[in-house]
């Protein structure tokens, strides 16, 4: 019998209350399917740094690195400087385990209300790679003033390490600067991904997303990647889009986009536009994967700490996520019944949290789905 050694990060927030059931229908499709998670927590979050000054250290991570896959659920508090728990918790462990794909399913079910009008599920399915190491999110630039200003800024990634000696002079009472970095390597890996994913499910059209008409030393790279891989892929079909006038057009019409391949910064912005396509933060989970070591899966919402503990978020994003792990560790059966699952309580109808138009509590919701899971037993 297969067995799955997990991190669970509950985190901050609303984080432990959806975590509790997604471990409930993750533990009820694992004994119809017959495989066993270890779950093996880490209380890392506010409280733990409010009383210890610390987020994740290296003996941390190497704590959870003996595992298959992490499990999270939100970060975020306010009394913590925004910024700290973030870097320290989720960037850090996306960073440490080189987890390069931001994987986001963008899909409408039935029963979920979505702001555009006459669209309904059929026209909202779609898939969103997001770069997940790179472009500008890397994290360095600085500021100087005026005059002459000496600066040095490196890149420590597994794929490569990079050094800037600055000299900047400026007659500029204060500059703010910020340096994007794409790699042949990062960009090769997170297309070929793309193409994959499309080969995989049997999908016709990858579109790339850039600003190569501005911004054209950074993403005019990235075009050339883009254009490099899809030769290897004859039988799909490829687009380049600006960011800007795709955002327009999944407005207009997503029911023409399959998968979507993009740099760090721009996925970031598509991604919470996909979010609310298909009714909102609480219905969209996602994965940050590493396919040759530990990925880690989540809710794209975040700790909303003014509902947190009153039993009324929306624990589906946070079920999704782990079906969404379930298909990454192999169990692509169980994946896909818990997905159905989701997918008939929604269609019953009788148990919606507030924010898609009920009043069911977030574990009546997870009781809802977990007992769903036994029924399907597929």
């Amino acid at each position: 019998m297969p067995k799955y050694k997990i991190a669970l990060l509950p985190g901050d927030g609303v984080g432990p209350d959806v975590v509790a059931e997604g471990v409930k229908v993750l533990d009820t499709v694992s004994e119809i399917r017959n495989f066993i998670i270890e779950w093996r927590k880490f209380d890392f979050g506010a409280e733990h740094y409010l009383k210890t000054g610390e987020t994740l250290t290296e003996e941390n991570l190497k704590e959870i690195e003996k595992n298959d896959a992490i499990y999270f659920g939100a970060i975020g508090d306010p009394r913590v400087k925004p910024g700290i728990l973030e870097q320290g918790i989720l960037l850090k462990v996306r960073f440490y385990f080189d987890e390069y794909v931001n994987l986001r399913p963008v899909r409408l079910f039935e029963n979920v209300p979505c702001p555009l009008k006459d669209k309904n599920p059929r026209d909202i399915n779609f898939t969103v790679v997001r770069e997940n190491t790179e472009d500008f999110y890397v994290g360095i630039g600085g500021r100087a003033k005026k005059g002459k200003t000496k600066g040095e800024l490196e890149i420590l990634r597994e794929l490569y390490s990079v050094k800037f000696n600055l000299d900047i002079e400026s007659d500029a009472d204060e500059i703010a600067y910020q340096i994007g970095v794409i790699s042949r390597k990062g960009a090769d890996r997170i297309i070929k991904y793309a193409f994959e994913l499309a080969k995989r499910k049997k999908l016709n059209l990858v579109s790339s997303v850039d600003k190569a008409n501005v911004i054209t030393d950074v993403y005019g790279f990235w075009r050339e990647r883009f254009s490099g891989m899809a030769k290897n892929y004859p039988g799909i079909q490829t687009e380049f889009c600006y960011v800007d006038a795709i955002n327009m057009d999944l407005i207009r019409r997503p029911e023409r986009y399959q998968v979507i391949v993009t740099p760090n910064m721009f996925g970031d912005i598509i991604t919470d536009l996909g979010a609310i396509l298909q009714g909102g933060m609480g219905m969209a989970g996602s994965g940050n994967i590493n396919p040759n070591g530990v990925s880690m899966f989540e809710p794209v919402h975040g700790s909303a700490p003014d509902i947190a503990g009153k039993g009324i978020a929306n624990p589906m994003a946070q079920i999704l996520a782990g079906a969404m792990m379930l298909e990454e560790l192999g169990e692509e059966k169980g994946a896909k019944v818990v997905v159905n699952a989701v997918e008939e309580v929604l269609k019953e109808g009788r148990f919606r949290t507030r924010d898609i138009g009920g009043s069911s509590r977030t574990k009546d919701v997870g009781d809802a789905i977990a007992k769903k899971v036994y029924e399907i037993k597929q």
